[in-house]
């Protein structure tokens, strides 16, 4: 009886901060932002270049290596850009390094079955509600109501990808690949020997897929979606095309290099919503107090973080810290955030 009362507590607790935060986007943000007046682009570079003198010599951390082609990427690569609404870009250090998105593609597939199905089928069908859990949590899923949680922890992603409108995978990863192309304005691709070695080490990933679907909240072939979900997380971007990406969602869901909508603005808040809560996994709590951003992470190395109506900051260095997030990007972007104030829940001044 007590552990069901702490759970049904417990529960309670994250909806309403699930609520109130997508409250606060909805209603506070776009009139917060929509005036305000986007920093110089010499500022823009002269931050930037500071925060990667700063913390380039930084050595905390270490590459993923569950993933063995991971393992193998060089720790010393360190890369900054800024994309603002405008289409300015400002880039510093290793910046044209294609690396693995990883776990930030999840922003982007959960932005594409709103776009088909609305933002409900989010809402109802994973849940947008922090776990407290690692990222690739079975318990988590146990101690709910059987749906996955969130849209950025792997069950919540796999989840996402099986509501993907197609009738094969081929279908399936065709649109996923198209939205992702829509983002960053370029043409991206998979890095084969990322995926191989993924697909190759991805059981847990599988039994996930397998739990959900006998719960009745997967919505598809589990091994297919795995794939998919699997290769969507092997696609190679550049901190620039990550950086588009991101400023899409500044800009309202419209990419400002190439012009073209790629999401009803209607959608930008709950994205952003749930960047927030649930963006750094079992860390977000420590990275809203510390950076005021809506942002994710992937252990790829990169850092996504956008700046509602005003720009994205992107960080890429691929060792992390302790629960899978990258330390130089991290460490870059908070840097920036202050230094240009742009916390959302206010200035820190």
């Amino acid at each position: 009886m007590k552990n069901t009362m702490l759970k049904s507590r417990r529960i309670d607790r994250t909806q309403w901060g699930g609520v109130l935060l997508s409250f606060f986007f909805a209603v506070q943000l776009p009139a917060a932002f929509a005036q305000t007046a986007l920093p110089s682009v010499e500022t823009l570079e002269k931050v930037a270049q500071e925060a990667y003198a700063k913390f380039k010599t930084d050595q905390s951390g270490k590459n993923a290596d569950y993933i063995p082609a991971l393992a193998k990427v060089s720790s010393n690569l360190f890369g900054i850009t800024i994309v603002t609404r405008e289409g300015k870009i400002i880039n510093v250090g290793d910046v044209d390094y294609s690396f693995s998105i990883q776990s930030c593609s999840k922003v982007f597939t959960m932005c594409l079955v709103m776009q088909e199905s609305g933002d409900k089928a989010i809402y109802e069908k994973v849940n947008v509600e922090p776990t407290g859990e690692a990222f690739n949590s079975i318990r988590a899923i146990e101690e709910g109501d059987g749906r996955a949680d969130n849209p950025f922890v792997n069950p919540g992603a796999i989840a996402t990808v099986s509501l993907v409108k197609a009738a094969n995978a081929q279908e399936r990863w065709d649109k996923i690949i198209g939205c992702y192309n829509q983002f960053a304005g370029e043409k991206l691709t998979v890095l084969d020997e990322i995926y191989k070695s993924e697909a190759a080490t991805n059981y847990r990933n599988r039994g996930i897929a397998h739990i959900l679907f006998n719960s009745g909240h997967l919505y598809a072939e589990p091994l297919e979606c795995t794939d998919v979900y699997t290769k969507q997380c092997s696609v190679g971007v550049t901190c620039k095309q990550l950086a588009v990406m991101g400023a899409t969602l500044a800009n309202h869901g419209v990419n400002p290099i190439t012009k073209e909508r790629c999401l009803d603005s209607k959608y930008v808040p709950r994205v952003l919503s749930v960047m927030t809560m649930d963006g750094f996994y079992d860390g977000s709590g420590a990275w809203a107090w510390n950076a005021g951003l809506p942002a994710k992470t992937g252990v790829g190395g990169g850092v996504v973080a956008v700046v509602p109506g005003q720009m994205a900051i992107v960080g890429f260095a691929p060792p992390l810290d302790k629960l899978g997030n990258s330390v130089r990007a991290q460490e870059a972007i908070r840097f920036i955030a202050e230094q240009l104030d742009l916390n959302i829940f206010g200035s820190a001044r």
